[in-house]
């Protein structure tokens, strides 16, 4: 056993320390809001970068292609390569693709920047099986919930921030604030992380040919992508059209959109609570809970009139509820999967993450161009059907 092997093993026994845990969801939330930082703006780049309103869906949807790119191309490599400097190289990356949308003026320069910020930003997705795999069995879901916590703050506290820097300044500045940030992270990193050399022994052709054999042979990480694919889906076209239905029929400002997003920050309290509760094994019942409370975001905002403040209440309250089950559902489903194989543990989760990301990229783009065509009513409607069709398989699951 080398010594970093013996480092990670006493690790392991000892379980995460508060530091290393904060460190990581820290790193998670900054990384990872990354990628939302243009949802509510998707109105303000459109414009300046003249993409029609029916097509805007692409500012979000070719990062999210990205990011399940990356999740199948690069995440896997956390099981054969060196895990520290696997995060420091796409960190500094996706440092310089921040930088390259700070300076679009042009709609394809910009949509190659907002790729690569998807495919760089998969170190996020690193974080979460270290901590795993650092993490003692009987404490294993609450450790990840807590990471998860981190990266559940990022992607909601993303959509606020972002909004708030745009109206004093511009969407260029959101950028330019997010590689700042990113080189501030970077040298934390490089300092603190420590060392994680996986066991290896195949090449990356093998490793990239075993994510074939991984989804063939493991029922329950399908399951659980499935899941998470039709929340994912709902929650993107939620986040990708709400906003333009504020600033549209609503009439309110890029700063009420970010008040507005705010609320969906009290979904990151979700991912604490949903790691207890499936500690205590109890996943099954959480599941079915986080999947009905999806289904009924978008169905109160259609029980009130359309345009009315009974409406704009009701989209509050569903922001709220969505994110709480989406993200208590996906600490479900990191819970699960990371009680199979640890020697393919990184694999797993890319095979997981790219599934359901790849499903929010759809939500998106479909979420805007329904919106654009057929109102919120009909956008709402398909953010309804989602959820029930994951219920609908989830009512085929045993009691395992």
């Amino acid at each position: 056993m080398t010594h970093v092997d013996t480092a990670v093993s006493d690790s392991n026994r000892a379980g995460v320390s508060p530091w290393l845990t904060f460190l990581l969801a820290c790193a998670c939330g900054t990384i990872v809001a990354n990628l939302y930082y243009a949802q509510p703006l998707i109105g303000p780049i459109g414009a300046s970068l003249g993409i029609s309103a029916a097509a805007a869906g692409l500012i979000v949807t070719v990062t999210q292609i990205g990011y399940g790119l990356g999740l199948v191309l690069i995440v896997p490599l956390a099981d054969l390569v060196e895990n520290r400097a696997l995060v420091l190289v796409t960190t500094s990356l996706v440092t310089l693709a921040l930088i390259g949308a700070a300076l679009s003026t042009r709609p394809l320069p910009f949509l190659l920047a907002a790729f690569l910020i998807g495919v760089t930003s998969v170190s996020v997705q690193i974080f979460i099986p270290y901590a795993s795999h650092l993490a003692p069995e009987a404490v294993r879901g609450r450790v990840v919930g807590n990471v998860t916590t981190g990266l559940m703050l990022g992607v909601l506290l993303a959509r606020p921030a972002s909004s708030f820097i745009a109206s004093f300044a511009s969407w260029h500045a959101v950028y330019a604030f997010a590689a700042v940030l990113m080189v501030a992270i970077v040298l934390v990193l490089a300092r603190a992380l420590p060392r994680r050399v996986p066991a290896g022994g195949m090449h990356y052709g093998a490793l990239l040919s075993s994510l074939v054999t991984i989804v063939r042979t493991t029922p329950l990480l399908r399951r659980r992508a499935l899941y998470q694919a039709a929340l994912f889906a709902a929650f993107s076209l939620f986040w990708s059209t709400a906003p333009l239905l504020l600033i549209g029929p609503f009439h309110r400002s890029q700063r009420d959109v970010a008040l507005f997003a705010l609320a969906g920050v009290a979904g990151a309290c979700a991912a604490p609570i949903a790691g207890r509760i499936a500690d205590r094994g109890w996943s099954r019942a959480g599941t079915g809970t986080a999947i009905v409370l999806v289904a009924l975001a978008f169905t109160i905002t259609l029980m009130v009139p359309a345009g009315s403040g009974a409406q704009l209440v009701a989209l509050v309250a569903a922001a709220v509820v969505l994110d709480l089950g989406a993200q208590a559902n996906l600490v479900f489903g990191f819970r699960s999967i990371f009680g199979l194989d640890p020697e393919r543990r990184s694999r797993i989760n890319g095979i997981y993450m790219a599934t359901f990301f790849l499903a929010g990229a759809v939500g998106s783009v479909v979420g805007v161009w329904v919106y654009a065509h057929d109102g919120w009513a009909t956008a709402a409607s398909i953010g309804i059907m989602l959820p029930l069709a994951a219920f609908l398989f989830f009512l085929t699951e045993g009691r395992q």
